[in-house]
């Protein structure tokens, strides 16, 4: 039985299609594209007495684990995250998938 990960990228909105693009060429099968705002330190400032708080795109892509460090380093070099306020990309573990039916088939998982 295969395990897998999940790769989560927070990027600034409009750059999911980087991220996707970079993951993709490095073996990723596909992702889900979420819409978010973030909430830091920095992602809230005034403009003219309104605070705006920036739009994020959350990228999640499952994945075969030891395919997460190449599709991590594709992520970090595509959509540019080694540039102050970029975004961020991180992986964790999954404990069991359900509904995944290509990806299952592609690891031989399906019965």
């Amino acid at each position: 039985m295969k395990t897998f990960e999940l790769i989560m990228a927070i990027v600034n909105r409009g750059r999911a299609e980087d991220v996707m693009r970079s993951a993709k060429r490095a073996g990723a099968t596909g992702g889900t594209v979420v819409y978010a705002r973030g909430t830091g330190i920095h992602e809230t400032e005034l403009n003219f007495g309104v605070l705006i708080q920036p739009e994020k795109e959350l990228v999640l892509i499952l994945a075969e684990q030891g395919q997460t460090p190449p599709i991590l380093e594709a992520i970090r070099q595509g959509a540019g995250l080694d540039r102050p306020g970029q975004g961020m990309c991180f992986s964790l573990p999954v404990d069991a998938v359900a509904g995944a039916r290509r990806l299952l088939e592609e690891t031989g998982d399906l019965q």
